[in-house]
């Protein structure tokens, strides 16, 4: 058996996530207060209580859902199951990269939280609210996508931003562009093109000034080296040196997810199971949807612990 530990992304948030952890383990709660402390708030209680609207904004969603993750892994660490001693590769979606990173040893839980906290600001500012959007178009490839967001874009932005899985390409950019392009996609061929509930438009150029601003960010913190390799986000293929996860954490801004792709290099290399780490399952459901031969199993509960042990 060989396995990727993966982190899911924004949109996997739900108050109550990681409870039971904490609940159950003292190694999940000691991450809890850490984030908590690195961000000068009690995010935890908003994690455990919501309220959901709170919680969903970007910039706790972001340190929130890399908390939950890492207090998956402290209780799996608790019980021998290490990202050293059992993965080949660690792997996640968008925010999940940093999850990745902090389960890898790359960032501190502490530095981890900051960092989030600082891309959801960010995101968040890098675009007035109600000038972006997104859409997920349902049905069609990412190279039949790509032609119509760049149809689509006129003297505006419109590119993809994250290619999830066969038949799942979001696309973002210029609220009126993006619109078009969900029209355009309907015209050729699209099951359903869906305008997704967000608060910016993550992964393209409209998010070049949170690009900056990361940049900024990693040069001041400490990076090391994994403890095994990244599949990056930008790349859709592994990293291991600080100074180019650096480099990629600050392209991922602008740039597409290539989450499909990702996975499929995982089953080329010789991946067979998928540990989705954290809150929900939507990436084990991508993982079944990409390739059918791999074992995907979500990892968010004592429950789920027990049952891995098993």
């Amino acid at each position: 058996m060989s396995i990727c530990f993966t982190f899911p992304g924004q949109g996997s948030q739900k108050p109550g996530m990681g409870r039971e952890l904490a609940d159950a383990y003292a190694q999940s709660r000691q991450v809890f207060e850490e984030v908590d402390d690195a961000l000068g708030e009690k995010l935890s209680t908003l994690i455990f209580e919501g309220p959901e609207e709170e919680l969903t904004l970007t910039h706790n969603a972001q340190p929130a859902l890399m908390a939950v993750s890492m207090a998956a892994i402290r209780a799996m660490e608790s019980n021998g199951i290490t990202v050293a001693g059992n993965a080949a590769f660690v792997a996640g979606h968008s925010l999940g990269e940093y999850s990745a990173l902090a389960a890898a040893g790359t960032f501190t839980i502490a530095d981890a939280a900051r960092l989030l906290r600082t891309r959801g600001l960010a995101m968040q500012r890098a675009v007035p609210v109600g000038e972006g959007a997104m859409a997920a178009i349902l049905g069609l490839d990412i190279d039949a996508v790509a032609a119509i967001a760049a149809d689509a874009a006129g003297d505006e932005v419109c590119q993809t931003a994250n290619d999830n899985a066969p038949g799942q390409v979001v696309v973002s950019g210029s609220k009126a562009a993006v619109e078009r392009a969900a029209a355009l996609a309907g015209e050729r061929g699209a099951q359903r093109a869906i305008m997704l509930p967000v608060s910016a438009p993550f992964h393209c150029a409209l998010m070049a000034p949170a690009a900056e601003v990361m940049a900024e960010a990693l040069a001041s913190v400490m990076v090391n080296a994994p403890a095994v390799p990244v599949v990056s986000n930008v790349l859709a293929g592994p990293i291991s040196d600080p100074d180019e996860i650096r480099k990629r954490l600050v392209e991922q801004v602008t740039g597409t997810v290539r989450w499909r792709e990702s996975v499929a290099w995982m089953a080329a290399n010789g991946v067979d199971t998928l540990y989705e780490i954290g809150a929900g399952k939507v990436l084990t459901g991508l993982a079944r949807r990409i390739d059918r031969s791999l074992a995907a199993k979500a990892v968010g509960t004592p429950d789920d612990i027990s049952a891995l042990l098993a």
